[in-house]
């Protein structure tokens, strides 16, 4: 699974989104122009030190991507879809494209893939959710969709402690 995103512009945003494909083990591409350095203090504190556990790799434009994976089912993240994101299925080579924060996608390219475009159902008033976010509903659903493979999906207590929980009286 590969997470596009177009022409990024908010680095905390991107930030957030190579920690979720980090955590995933899903491929991060940035088609530039990046409204941000890749060096951004704020990139890198919100993702944390997942860093070297994202494949990231930025491209000169979206038609770089499209040629290195001719063959993936594309799936165009936008609030002008016809379709919601779970009326899709995903399969492990699928690619999902986002766009920029405050633009989204151009609609130059829309109307030329509107049968493979999905939006997020929200409130007619919203105008849209936060880049991060949409990326993180629309990417877990994909891999619900293929059982989660190769993700942990039990965790455990460590024994710790980090701070005192007087609130537990009241569970």
């Amino acid at each position: 699974m590969n997470v596009v995103l177009y022409e990024p512009e908010i680095p905390q945003n991107t930030g957030n989104i190579a920690r979720t494909c980090a955590a995933t083990g899903t491929d991060l591409f940035l088609i530039e122009p990046l409204g941000f350095q890749l060096a951004d203090k704020y990139l890198k504190r919100a993702g944390l030190d997942y860093f070297h556990l994202v494949r990231l790799q930025v491209l000169p434009s979206f038609e770089a991507y499209m040629r290195m994976f001719p063959d993936t089912a594309y799936h165009f993240a936008t609030t002008k879809a016809p379709r919601s994101y779970a009326q899709v299925r995903y399969a492990p080579e699928d690619t999902l494209v986002f766009g920029r924060e405050t633009a989204g996608l151009p609609e130059s390219l829309l109307s030329r893939v509107y049968d493979r475009c999905i939006r997020i159902p929200m409130r007619a008033e919203a105008r849209s959710l936060n880049l991060s976010n949409a990326v993180a509903i629309v990417l877990y659903e994909a891999l619900r969709q293929q059982q989660f493979a190769g993700l942990c999906e039990e965790g455990s207590l460590t024994g710790r402690d980090d701070e005192a929980v007087a609130w537990m009286d009241y569970v």
